[in-house]
């Protein structure tokens, strides 16, 4: 939920690289240098209208924000967000799970009754550990608008820094906590994959093709 997460300010543009291979739905590449590496992944075809992103570093912090054509940051029933923490990866007791047990802690204390979450379990990114979950409020109340939502959550541990792409989806208000579809979800992830993270190199500008390739 936007207003859940910390907010952070600009540091690059995403490149945007269209690809359409034969039999797969339309979609786009998103990537962008987020501290020390390129985070890149599958932006699905929804979400091709860059008018409604947003992207902002503080400090350690980065976050950027996809939602489909026609609707904004501020309104929206589905958003995609990348996000960075420089440096985490040298806390030895930080892990993918751990990171996102607080993630998912921080997303149910908006809706502490009606709040629901599943281990997808532990995923390959290439040779970098990640694990993903599915968290869930049934609802929420943002000023006069009630809403439910729910997101898919992976978290990557990167060479230096840790990463963490969400994908939620807002639907009906509900008193009680929603069931949970691990076969939906995994397949939202699915359609979020090749999923790269890659090396910086030095000199190496938009469209990365060190990373495109990888």
């Amino acid at each position: 939920m936007r207003y859940a997460l910390i907010p952070f300010m600009a540091l690059a543009a995403p490149l945007l690289a269209s690809a359409e291979p034969a039999g797969k739905e339309p979609h786009m590449t998103a990537i962008s240098p987020v501290f020390h590496e390129l985070v890149a992944f599958t932006l699905p075809a929804e979400f091709k209208s860059q008018n409604a992103s947003y992207e902002r570093t503080n400090g350690p912090f980065y976050i950027r924000e996809h939602v489909p054509a026609g609707e904004t940051v501020d309104h929206w029933t589905q958003m995609i967000t990348l996000t960075g923490t420089k440096d985490l990866a040298s806390n030895q007791n930080a892990t993918p799970r751990a990171f996102l047990s607080s993630l998912t802690s921080h997303f149910g204390r908006h809706c502490p009754d009606t709040f629901a979450t599943t281990e997808l379990g532990e995923q390959a990114i290439g040779e970098h550990p990640a694990f993903a979950v599915i968290a869930s409020c049934g609802h929420v109340q943002s000023g006069a608008e009630s809403f439910s939502e729910t997101a898919i959550m992976l978290v990557i541990k990167g060479s230096a820094d840790y990463y963490s792409i969400q994908w939620a989806r807002r639907g009906p208000s509900s008193m009680r906590a929603l069931p949970l579809d691990s076969g939906y979800w995994n397949k939202q992830l699915d359609r979020l994959r090749p999923i790269r993270v890659c090396p910086i190199v030095p000199g190496e500008v938009a469209p990365y093709p060190s990373c495109v390739e990888h």
